[in-house]
């Protein structure tokens, strides 16, 4: 049963269990099993669990509708009591840092029903869309080995793409839910902001451009696990607008014809290859057939530099920060050589902001989503562009050296130019599967609603889904 388990979604092997045909302890082994054969290879998970996980399904489980499905946390959020947490940092590894409480979002997770089975590879501290931290060594992507799965929840993707879990929580600051999805032949949600709490021990992150979820590899998961994770916790000092409906629902449901705009090259003249704007091509021609009005249109704020300018402030502002938060936590000054030099130079950079800087980049923030929802006010249902301007990198392209500090962050401008705009924002966008590159590397497509609409996302991607599977296709390295 162990090499079919890996076939099916998380609401399939629920299914399962409710039915009485499998019990949690033999999905949580198999997922072992396939951990245990593949990882080796793709150094997805860095705190492997698997103990625990035998002991909470000899334990009454939840009876949340994902009842006994394997799943995986990253290592950045979704803080589990007395599990490391790294943040990708050799600072938090080698001091042996472990979470004193989980939060909220894990509290949520575990109610559905989920089983996780550890923590998962990231960038230090999410900064980059690739995950080749110092502390933990480069993830592989299982359609090739030799390339990225992303980042910065890279190894979440990986551990998807390949069949060990059906399901894993990911986030997304700039991208880090998209892209990876894109890399790996994966669904990739990025919810409305504050959909989900960050409580109890942070209000917001990266000033409200960070987000938590999943990525996965059925629309139908997705929507199901917005059900379990979503929804206000007391303290949160703001939330998402309640959505119209169960999102369970959303995929099964015709979005009704819709207007949708097409951005097939980035803009600013940032690079795009030419796979990823067929991509685009081909999901508009898709769209069109399924009875939608598609044409090439974008907000123009998208072209403004002040995007860039606005993230990178915000970025470095908060990394300065981390590293404070961090320094307290571990009882020492964090100094550079205790981080990778990416990470120094950035914090140095936000450092040298005025808190008047700080302030300035938030009301820009704030203006520029007034000016993207606008265009969604004006008339269009979604936006659909490339999810990123180019194809998974090999691995070590998208690094840095102490000469050179911030070269992984320009080289990485290709891989956030379509996704962070929505962080800014706080729109919901996904990715979604189904196109490969002549090499056989995936590259995914970007669809972004207004905000608070996951529902049309999740409405419209089911119809794709349904019209055009995906799931056939499975990468080389796969349970």
């Amino acid at each position: 049963m162990a090499d079919e388990l890996a076939l099916l979604d998380a609401v399939a092997q629920a299914a399962l269990v409710a039915r009485g045909e499998a019990e949690p302890r033999e999905l949580i082994e198999a997922a072992i099993a396939r951990a245990e054969r593949l990882d080796p290879t793709l150094n997805a998970i860095i705190h492997p669990a698997y103990e625990r996980a035998r002991t909470l399904t000899r334990a009454a489980l939840p009876s949340g509708p994902l009842r006994g499905v394997p799943t995986l946390m990253k290592d950045i959020g979704g803080a589990e009591a007395g599990e490391p947490y790294c943040a990708g940092m050799r600072l938090l590894r080698d001091a042996g840092f472990r979470a004193a409480e989980d939060s909220h979002f894990t509290s949520k997770v575990k109610a559905g029903g989920l089983v996780s089975l550890g923590r998962t590879n990231t960038p230090e501290l999410a900064l980059l869309p690739t995950t080749e931290p110092a502390a933990f060594g480069a993830t592989a992507n299982p359609w090739n080995p030799r390339h990225s799965a992303g980042g910065s929840s890279g190894g979440a993707a990986a551990a998807v793409a390949a069949g060990i879990v059906p399901v894993a929580h990911a986030s997304d600051g700039g991208g880090s839910i998209r892209g990876p999805a894109s890399m790996n032949g994966l669904v990739g949600l990025k919810p409305t902001r504050a959909r989900c709490s960050f409580g109890p021990t942070l209000g917001e992150r990266w000033n409200g451009f960070s987000c938590e979820f999943f990525v996965t590899r059925s629309v139908r998961d997705a929507a199901l696990l917005l059900d379990i994770v979503a929804g206000p916790m007391p303290g949160d000092p703001y939330h998402a607008p309640a959505p119209p409906g169960p999102f369970a629902a959303a995929p099964a449901r015709a979005p009704g014809r819709l207007r949708i705009g097409v951005l097939p090259t980035a803009p600013r003249d940032v690079e795009t290859t030419a796979e990823a704007i067929a991509a685009a091509h081909t999901m508009a021609r898709r769209l069109e057939a399924l009875g939608h009005d598609v044409e090439e249109a974008h907000p123009e704020a998208l072209d403004d530099p002040v995007v860039v300018q606005t993230y990178v402030t915000i970025v470095a502002t908060n990394t300065a920060r981390a590293l404070e938060v961090w320094g307290v936590q571990v009882g020492r000054d964090v100094t550079a050589d205790a981080v990778e030099p990416l990470t120094w130079a950035l914090a140095e950079i936000g450092r040298g902001m005025s808190a008047p800087q700080l302030l300035a980049a938030i009301e820009s923030a704030h203006l520029l989503g007034r000016r993207l929802a606008a265009w969604w006010e004006g008339g269009y249902d979604l936006l659909l562009t490339p999810t990123q301007g180019a194809a998974p990198p090999e691995l070590g392209w998208l690094s840095s050296t102490a000469e050179e500090p911030l070269r992984a962050f320009l080289r990485a401008a290709p891989y956030g130019v379509f996704t962070l705009p929505f962080n800014i924002s706080g729109q919901p966008a996904v990715s979604l599967p189904g196109f490969w590159t002549d090499a056989g590397l995936p590259i995914g497509v970007q669809l972004v609603a207004a905000f608070g609409r996951e529902d049309v996302l999740l409405s419209v991607a089911g119809q794709l889904e349904a019209a055009h599977p995906w799931h056939e296709r499975r990468p080389a390295l796969h349970a």
